[in-house]
């Protein structure tokens, strides 16, 4: 089957889903949040099973990590328990969905370490909110404007319009603003200058410009916008993350600020900056490893992916002379 058969058939079947998807949001709107999340951890077992491909994945990347020091029984634990976070997290975002009550809506969110995000922001320079893909990263962008500060967050364009237009809804509905990663920068520059948040996440391997950088002991490739746009617009650097409780709600953690390295030699400076963003959400991983995204193929560009791209191009400029 060619790939634009492929795509097509992808798309025919979000777009079939897409009634049924919102039928589930309708009815998790009603039904006790107690019942919604044991039927997550229900299904997040059998997306677990069936998913052959993020499975794989997911016991590959936490096997590169943790093989010298968890068991193979243990791996396959936290393997689990993150595929059943994945599918409560995104139940819990639909079910809190029509939330715009602040005291509702904190009162399943617990936050930790407001201060630091207020000191920040009240300099007025802009600040870049660092957000791992954890837990329910949705719940986590939509919290600082929660909290009453004024916030916009980049994101990739979904496969399914119907879908991305869903998610802009709930976004705006809790005061996030959504900007579209594609020929946004400049967008980007407007909102840390106004001296607003910007969430932004730089812990996947995507297309955007990046640079390799130690992440638990092997090169990843990392993007560099957030180091870019803290040298360039001075803002600051705010770690956050959202997590769950034991007791099945969520903490949302804000951290210290991050310190900005500006020596004036550019390549080195944005080097070290994104090394430094990507061992706090280290850290933050290894503290949550059972609610981070690890069916995602982080180490999948390698240095030597690169430099053939590289080579790739610069005969095709050869041959253009």
């Amino acid at each position: 089957m060619n790939r634009k058969l492929k795509t097509f058939k992808r798309k025919l079947v979000l777009v079939l889903l897409f009634p049924f998807l919102c039928v589930l949001v309708i009815l998790y709107r009603v039904l006790p949040l107690k019942t919604i999340r044991k039927f997550a951890t229900y299904v997040g077992a059998k997306f677990y099973k069936k998913a052959k491909k993020s499975r794989t994945i997911a016991l590959a990347n936490l096997n590169r990590v943790y093989g010298d020091t968890l068991s193979e029984e243990e791996i396959t634990s936290v393997a689990k328990a993150v595929f059943t976070e994945m599918i409560k997290s995104f139940f819990d975002y639909m079910a809190f969905s029509r939330i715009k009550d602040k005291q509702k809506y904190f009162s399943y969110i617990d936050v930790e370490g407001e201060e630091h995000l207020k000191a920040a922001y009240d300099r007025g320079k802009g600040v870049i909110c660092l957000v791992p893909h954890l837990s329910s990263w949705e719940l986590a962008a939509i919290t600082p404007p929660m909290l009453g500060y004024e916030t916009s967050a980049a994101s990739k364009a979904m496969k399914q319009q119907l879908l991305e237009n869903m998610m802009i809804k709930y976004r705006k509905r809790r005061g996030l603003k959504n900007i579209t990663r594609v020929g946004s920068y400049e967008k980007l520059i407007d909102v840390l200058k106004n001296g607003e948040c910007l969430i932004l996440m730089i812990d996947q391997d995507t297309k955007v410009k990046s640079v390799f950088v130690d992440f638990f002991g092997k090169p990843a490739y990392t993007p560099i916008g957030a180091s870019r746009l803290a040298l360039e617009t001075g803002a600051a650097i705010v770690p956050m993350v959202m997590t769950r409780k034991s007791n099945d709600n969520y903490k949302f953690i804000i951290y210290s600020e991050l310190e900005v390295t500006n020596t004036g030699d550019a390549e080195k400076d944005i080097y070290d900056n994104t090394l430094r963003q990507t061992k706090k959400i280290e850290e933050i991983v290894s503290t949550y490893k059972e609610q981070w995204v690890w069916m995602h193929a982080r180490w999948r560009t390698t240095p030597e992916d690169v430099e053939r791209y590289k080579q790739r191009k610069a005969e095709k400029q050869n041959e253009t002379k």
